[in-house]
C-alpha cells in the first residue's frame, strides 16, 4: 500500500481543477497583456479568476495580487512594508515558515530593521501579553506572525493579534498558507493587512498563490517590469494556474464542512490509536481542535534504535511523512520549530499531514508499521 500523509507540503491535484486548466492550457494562449481579442478572452479569464477569490475573502478584487506562491507573497509583504512606510521594527516569532523568518532576519543582518521574538509557549503559542509590551515599546511595527505552523499545526488567535496590532498602529501581515482553503477566512472580520496564499496546499496547482492587501496600505513593486497586477508585480501572468486556484478555492469552500469533519475524524482516530499502541509517545504543539489545524499530527516517537532512520523505514513502507517543513527536508539541522518550542531534539518527531482523500484503512497501515518498527523484543 502506498500512503500520502505529507500534505502540509503539498496536495494532490483535484481533478476537477485540473479539468478547469486544461482548456486554457490548451486552447487560450494569448498574452493577457496583448490588446487584441485573443489576449483579452485571456485576460478576462485572470479577472473572474480575481474575483472569484475576492468574494470568497469577503474582499474587493483590487485587494487581490496573484503571485508565484506563499513565499514570494511573504516576501513582496514584509520587504515592500519596510521600504514604502519606512518600518525600523519588526515583530515575529521563531517558529515562523523560513519564507518569514529568513527574510526578516536577512533585513535585519543589512541594518534595515530591528527584530523582536516574541515569547512562546512549549505548545508554540504565543504570548499575547508580551507581544503587547513589545508593540507598546515599539509604536508602528511590522509584526509578522502565522495563522497555523505548518510543522505543529497550532493556531494563532489571529483576530485578538489584529485588534492589538490596530491598538497600537501596527502593520500585521499573517502567514496563511496552511489555513487558505481549510477554514472560512472572512477578511471583513479580521484586523489584517496581508494575508499569503498557495493553491498547492488545498489541491490547486503548485507555482501560484496570492498576497492580499488592505486598500488602506500601499506598497511599492516587489518584483518590477511590465504593468501586470495592476503595476504591482511585472511578468506575464501563470494564467492556467490563476484559474486553478479560483476553481481550487471554490471547491474548498463548497466542500469545507465535509472536508472539516472527515480530515478532523482521521487525525482524532489516528492521536488513539498511536496512544494505545506506541506507550510513551508525545504530540508536539496543540492538539485541541480550536486550537490546532485538523490537517496536522506532529508526534514525538520514544527513544528507540529504529527512531533515528525512522523516515527512512516509513519511507521503504511506502508511506510519505516528514520531519518538519519541506523546505528544510535536506538539511540535517533538525526542525526550527521544534528547538523554537524547546522540544527534546533527542527524540524522533513525524508529521503526518492529511486530507480529503486520505482514508482510515491508511492510518491504520502506517500504525501497524509504527507498531512493528516499535516493538520491544523480548529477551530470553
Amino acid at each position: 500500500m502506498k500512503v500520502y500523509f505529507d500534505n502540509a507540503a503539498t496536495t494532490p491535484l483535484d481533478e476537477k481543477v485540473l479539468e478547469a486548466m486544461i482548456p486554457i492550457m490548451r486552447d487560450e494562449f494569448g498574452n493577457p497583456s496583448s490588446i487584441h481579442a485573443t489576449g483579452r478572452k485571456v485576460r478576462s479569464l485572470i479577472e473572474n479568476a480575481r474575483k472569484t477569490v475576492a468574494k470568497l475573502m469577503n474582499v474587493t478584487p483590487a485587494e487581490i495580487f496573484f503571485t508565484s506562491g506563499g513565499t514570494e507573497a511573504d516576501n513582496m509583504a514584509i520587504c515592500q512594508t519596510i521600504e514604502s512606510h519606512n518600518i525600523t521594527h519588526v515583530i515575529s516569532s521563531k517558529i515562523e515558515h523560513h519564507a518569514v523568518e529568513h527574510t526578516i532576519c536577512n533585513l535585519e543582518k543589512l541594518g534595515k530593521i530591528k527584530a523582536s521574538w516574541v515569547k512562546l509557549d512549549s505548545k508554540g503559542n504565543v504570548d499575547l501579553n508580551h507581544l503587547e509590551e513589545l508593540l507598546k515599546n515599539n509604536p508602528r511595527s511590522l509584526v509578522s506572525l502565522m495563522h497555523a505552523n505548518n510543522e505543529i499545526g497550532t493556531l494563532l488567535p489571529i483576530k485578538e493579534v489584529g485588534e492589538l496590532c490596530e491598538k497600537y498602529n501596527a502593520i500585521f501581515h499573517s502567514d496563511t498558507v496552511q489555513t487558505v482553503g481549510h477554514y472560512p477566512i472572512n477578511l471583513k472580520e479580521i484586523k489584517v493587512h496581508f494575508i499569503t496564499c498557495a493553491a498547492h496546499k488545498f489541491h490547486g496547482p503548485k507555482g501560484v498563490g496570492f498576497l492580499y492587501i488592505n486598500h488602506a496600505l500601499k506598497i511599492t513593486p516587489f518584483i518590477n517590469g511590465g504593468s501586470q497586477e495592476r503595476n504591482m508585480r511585472g511578468g506575464t501572468e501563470n494564467v492556467y494556474g490563476i484559474v486553478g486556484l479560483a476553481k481550487a478555492l471554490e471547491i474548498a469552500y463548497a466542500e469545507m464542512d465535509e472536508h472539516i469533519k472527515h480530515v478532523s475524524g482521521l487525525k482524532q482516530y489516528m492521536m488513539e490509536k498511536l496512544k494505545t499502541t506506541i506507550p510513551g509517545i508525545e504530540f508536539n504543539g496543540e492538539t485541541a481542535p480550536d486550537k490546532a489545524l485538523y490537517t496536522v499530527l506532529n508526534c514525538c516517537f520514544p527513544q528507540h534504535p529504529n527512531a533515528e532512520m525512522l523516515l527512512f523505514n516509513l519511507d521503504i513502507a511506502g508511506i510519505s511523512a516528514s520531519g518538519g517543513s519541506a523546505c528544510t527536508s535536506g538539511s540535517n539541522q533538525g526542525s526550527h520549530v521544534l528547538r523554537g518550542i524547546g522540544a527534546n531534539m533527542d527524540r524522533a518527531s513525524v508529521r503526518f499531514s492529511f486530507s480529503k482523500y486520505n482514508k482510515k484503512e491508511e492510518i491504520d497501515f502506517v500504525v501497524d508499521k509504527l507498531k512493528e518498527l516499535f516493538a520491544v523484543k523480548e529477551t530470553a
